[in-house]
């Protein structure tokens, strides 16, 4: 019987904690945003972070709190916390 060459731990986990996760080229990161209550606000935070460069996409979501950004690199957190702010709102950090 070959050894398994998963690269998920045996806690079934396909990567060390944190929520960088990077695919190839890709980082994808959830931030925690707070004072988003509608799509409105949803939209806000999503343009100003999708401004910043490298951004692909970005998913915020009022009912959570949670943004979340794919990108080509991971992010400087300050320039996201920049954009947040820019769209009348406060970046809490990365979700755990």
């Amino acid at each position: 019987m070959a050894e398994n060459s998963s690269c998920c731990t045996p806690e079934g986990s396909c990567h060390s904690g944190g929520t960088d996760v990077q695919v190839g080229a890709v980082t994808t990161t959830t931030y925690r945003v707070t004072g988003m209550t509608c799509g409105h606000c949803e939209g806000a935070v999503t343009a100003e972070i999708g401004e910043i460069a490298g951004v692909s996409s970005v998913q915020a979501v009022a009912a959570t709190g949670l943004v979340t950004v794919t990108s080509k690199a991971p992010l400087d957190e300050e320039a996201v916390r920049a954009a947040v702010d820019e769209a009348g709102y406060e970046l809490v950090g990365q979700a755990a």
